[in-house]
């Protein structure tokens, strides 16, 4: 039996037949090789420049690089200089684009752009060589001689193409979302990594190596990158600490994974007040949601046939993977400590995290972002069949070939209509002009931007200057006096301010604007103005209200604009300078609410000055503040509050 070289590049470890003398590598055998590598560069070149093609930031983007502006101003990582919240969901995003902005001659919205643009081709280029990893040692053989010198087996290496990663780009919100200004390129280049650092530990013949540890530090990072990605680094390091190990080095991985997550999460929890970020609390992470989560997932697998490339995918990769087995006993096995260190046992970790992490989003009702969420499941599906090993038919061979060659003959059918899919959906599947949102709440993100500004990339502040209301809010800014609450009216192009009671020292914020597209609004005036939403991303008060039935996922908490007038205090009589489409009655209720001792320590968490004794009790108080909820109504949270006993 004949030996080849792996298509990654690795040696064998080992022959599965003592005694035997290893016999030379078949002819062609770095022929695969050559094939890999340079599909790879051509995948990954690709989307670089389709994503590159559709580049732009978010608003929600725009809130990440608000808490940039804050950091690079000394005034910590905050959204609001004095307000102590989280706004963004990645912690780890949030850090890594402020570390490029100490780059001399970068500005936070270039740096934003390229690293998420890198992140998410480093992903695809992960993906695919944790594939190789996958399929080292696969190999085809015949039923006679193959000319192989010795009258043996004939061996024929596979070829390894991309397939998995071809699928994923194709899906415009893949290249929509690889800038964006969101972590989603984070994302999955951590789930790459992941995926490439344990498939080469599954095939390492030690137990207790260096790179183990590398390993469990990187699984750790998880919950940073966001928090529902804990689920898949705490499994990856279960299956670690399942391997045949000491005791001792178990101990060790778990510090090593669990030091920085466990660091941050302390301080999170005493500095912010939450044991999760404030974004967690204004979209209720846990609740749920059912028929529009499915609803969002048809948005998705509808409009391209996504089930189309999957069931090929499935196909193509149950076929691979009986190459796999079949390869077993070869002069290719790879030694295994465990049944839990086994190529085997990590493909079964990702599928399934991938799955549950697709319950999760449909649980939660998925987004009002096209796609967006379902992104890394996607991805994480599709990572044991990111290439697939083939076989190019010729006649001669497969008059000898077994039954390993028709299975690659079978992932070659595969690939092939995965590729023809993905080219037909990439040219066909341009997005629609959007003016207003549609009934399910659901939108192309990028596209309905794009069409509200007039602007092909709009990649800066200066761009979303275009967006209604945002120039005319600077405008009031101009007049209004300061420590002003700024409200947009019903007319696009308009806002009124409500002046405060008293004058506003130097000290106090410039005005507070109270809008929902926050970032926009947040990048296009001066950090010393307080910018809020009535979602609560910015404004715990917010956040912490109940959701409205049947609203707008993602946007499905309203606080009404009373509140804000109440909690900052401005006028609250029409005389005095309030505006007319607010109830006085409303304004002063809503004083009358904001003094409930329960909405006070809320508010005093994140509002406080930072002492020792307010981290302390901000520990505390973490997990019990997290699930508090006020009514929207000032009546209603009145005698909300009233049944507590106070």
């Amino acid at each position: 039996m004949s030996r080849s070289t792996s298509p990654d590049g690795a040696q064998p470890q080992g022959d599965a037949s003592p005694g035997r003398a290893p016999s030379r590598a078949p002819a062609g055998a770095l022929a695969p090789r050559i094939v890999l590598i340079t599909s790879t560069i051509i995948v990954a070149g690709v989307f670089a420049l389709a994503a590159w093609q559709r580049r732009w930031i978010s608003d929600d983007g725009l809130i990440v690089l608000r808490t940039i502006r804050n950091l690079i101003a000394g005034n910590g990582p905050v959204f609001n200089a004095g307000e102590r919240v989280e706004a963004n969901t990645s912690t780890l995003w949030t850090y890594l684009v402020y570390m490029g902005t100490w780059i001399p001659g970068t500005d936070p919205e270039g740096v934003v752009l390229g690293l998420a643009l890198a992140l998410s081709v480093t992903a695809i280029i992960l993906a695919v060589l944790g594939g190789a990893r996958l399929y080292s040692g696969v190999r085809f053989e015949g039923t006679g001689d193959g000319g192989t010198g010795d009258g043996g087996t004939p061996s024929v290496a596979p070829l390894l193409l991309p397939a998995g990663v071809i699928a994923y780009i194709a899906v415009p919100p893949a290249r929509d979302f690889a800038t964006s200004g969101l972590e989603s390129g984070l994302v999955i280049a951590w789930i790459a990594l992941l995926w490439w650092l344990m498939l080469g530990w599954a095939r390492q013949p030690r137990s207790e190596a260096r790179s183990t540890i590398l390993v469990a530090f990187i699984a750790g990072l998880g919950p940073l990158v966001r928090p529902e990605l804990a689920v898949l680094g705490g499994l990856a390091i279960l299956l670690l600490l399942a391997s045949p190990v000491r005791w001792r080095f178990r101990a060790l991985l778990v510090v090593v994974a669990g030091t920085v997550p466990i660091a941050y999460q302390v301080f999170r929890m005493g500095y912010y007040g939450l044991p999760f970020p404030n974004t967690a609390v204004a979209k209720d992470a846990g609740g749920s949601r059912w028929p529009q989560g499915w609803l969002y997932l048809q948005d998705l697998v509808g409009p391209y046939l996504l089930w189309l490339p999957v069931v090929a995918m499935l196909i193509g990769g149950t076929a691979a993977w009986l190459l796999v087995r079949s390869s077993r006993g070869t002069g290719n096995a790879v030694p295994r400590p465990s049944r839990a260190r086994s190529r085997g046992a990590v493909v079964a970790l990702f599928v399934a995290n991938g799955l549950l992490l697709g319950v999760y989003v449909v649980r939660v009702g998925g987004d009002f972002m096209h796609g967006r969420p379902l992104l890394p499941v996607l991805f994480t599906i599709l990572l044991p069949v990111a290439v697939i090993p083939v076989v190019i038919p010729a006649r001669r061979w497969l008059a000898q070939a077994g039954r390993g060659a028709v299975a690659g003959i079978v992932a070659l059918v595969a690939w092939v209509v995965v590729v023809a899919w993905s080219v037909t959906v990439a040219a066909v599947s341009e997005p629609k002009a959007l003016t207003e949102i549609p009934d399910d709440g659901i939108v192309d993100e990028r596209a309905f931007y794009v069409e509200k500004t007039g602007i092909e990339h709009p990649t800066s502040a200066e761009d979303y200057l275009q967006y209604p209301r945002m120039r005319s809010l600077l405008l009031i800014l101009g007049t209004a006096p300061r420590g002003s609450v700024l409200l947009p009216t019903a007319d696009e192009g308009s806002w009124v301010y409500v002046p405060p009671k008293e004058p506003a020292t130097l000290d106090d914020a410039r005005a507070t604007a109270y809008y929902a597209q926050l970032g926009m609004a947040a990048m296009v005036t001066p950090l010393d103005v307080r910018v809020l939403d009535h979602i609560g991303l910015a404004y715990p008060l917010a956040a912490h209200t109940e959701r409205i039935d049947g609203g707008r996922i993602g946007h499905d908490k309203y606080l009404y604009p009373d509140w804000v007038i109440a909690d900052y205090a401005a006028v609250d009589t029409w005389e005095a300078g309030l505006i007319g489409f607010l109830d006085p009655q409303w304004v002063q209720d809503s004083q009358r609410a904001l003094s409930c001792e329960a909405t006070r320590s809320v508010l005093a968490s994140y509002r406080d000055e930072l002492t020792i004794r307010r981290f302390v009790r901000n520990i505390v108080d973490a997990f019990p503040r997290s699930g508090y909820r006020i009514e929207r109504a000032p009546l209603d949270e009145i005698k909300r509050c009233a049944t507590l006993g106070e």
